[in-house]
């Protein structure tokens, strides 16, 4: 059995794969992992969301080929 590991996506991309690996890792729908993401941006002040994708961004790793 393969371990799961989050990872950014290499098929649900539209940036950087980072709502596409949450929603993998998850088993969710990635338009609503997108629409988290705009949301806590345009609630916490249009700051919060983006750094929180930055940094996901940096610390989560490329999807294996």
């Amino acid at each position: 059995m393969k371990e799961k590991r989050l990872t950014r996506s290499a098929n649900d991309r539209i940036l950087a794969g980072v709502a596409g690996g949450l929603a993998e890792y998850f088993n969710a729908d990635p338009a609503i992992v997108r629409i988290l993401f705009i949301a806590v941006t345009l609630l916490g002040g249009g700051f919060t969301g983006f750094l929180i994708y930055i940094i996901l961004w940096i610390i989560m790793a490329e999807p294996e080929s």
